[in-house]
């Protein structure tokens, strides 16, 4: 039952090239950098990549992309990532994007063994009629298009059928964990980390802080450590490492920059 690992090194160790996987965070907060930085260190390639977006330059997932490590991202997000936004457009990169309630949607159904569900998100656009550059040729062309997908009407409105995500592994952060995998996860943190550490057949958990079985509560639990194979205690100054995305201050007088 004691799951913990010595190192972040050691628990990627069983990641190949070509593997998928699911990484939790929203823009830099909560994202598994340790985890991250030790499979770039390890070298692996051709990836698969879900998140909710690919870090920024040289940040979380950006590592990885700015070294060509990852073939493929689904997301909701480009962002601030110039590289991403690059290799995206150059035809370096294949990318699916969806609307994020959509891609959380999918993770969450994956990890709950649900193959697949409607909803009304991106009916009547490409999403739904295909047609969404995947992957561009050197040109500039539409080299790869998302297919079409089903459209059934349910009361009256119209729902798109979406399938539900299920990935090789799992890279996530919790603030708070136990030796069992049992979780707990920070304000923000906890928008996509569950979710993706339940799409993930094994999944790895970075944690600011370890305790011992028994010291977290049951109802503060947000993830069952059910759904965690592999725990890796953070160093204090890599869980205090917690890059601000847009750092917004306000001065004196209230002026905002």
């Amino acid at each position: 039952m004691d799951k913990v690992v010595a190192s972040a090194a050691e628990a990627v160790a069983g990641i190949g090239d070509g593997a998928s996987l699911a990484v939790g965070g929203f823009g830099l907060c909560g994202v598994p950098a340790v985890l991250i930085g030790a499979l770039y260190e390890r070298g692996t390639g051709d990836l698969r990549v879900v998140s909710n977006n690919c870090g920024l330059d040289g940040r979380g997932l950006g590592r990885l992309l700015a070294a060509g490590r990852i073939a493929r991202a689904m997301g909701s997000y480009v962002g601030d990532n110039k590289e991403f936004a690059r290799q995206y457009l150059a035809g370096e990169i294949e990318v699916e994007l969806m609307p994020q309630g959509t891609l959380a949607e999918r993770l969450r159904a994956g990890g709950a063994g649900i193959p697949a569900f409607y909803t009304p998100a991106g009916v009547g656009t490409m999403v739904a009629d295909g047609g969404l550059p995947w992957r561009y040729a050197p040109d500039g062309t539409v080299a790869i298009a998302s297919p079409a997908k089903e459209v059934r009407e349910f009361g009256g409105r119209r729902h798109v059928l979406e399938e539900g995500i299920t990935t090789d592994v799992a890279l996530v952060r919790a603030a708070l964990g136990d030796r069992h995998g049992n979780l707990v996860f920070d304000r923000a943190a906890r928008n996509f980390n569950p979710l993706c550490a339940m799409a993930g057949r094994v999944t790895l958990a970075e944690v600011e802080r370890l305790v011992e079985p028994g010291e977290i509560d049951p109802d503060a639990v947000h993830l069952p450590g059910v759904f965690v194979q592999r725990v890796v205690e953070l160093t204090p100054a890599q869980a205090a490492d917690k890059p601000v995305e847009k750092r917004t201050v306000t001065a004196r007088g209230g002026e905002r920059s």
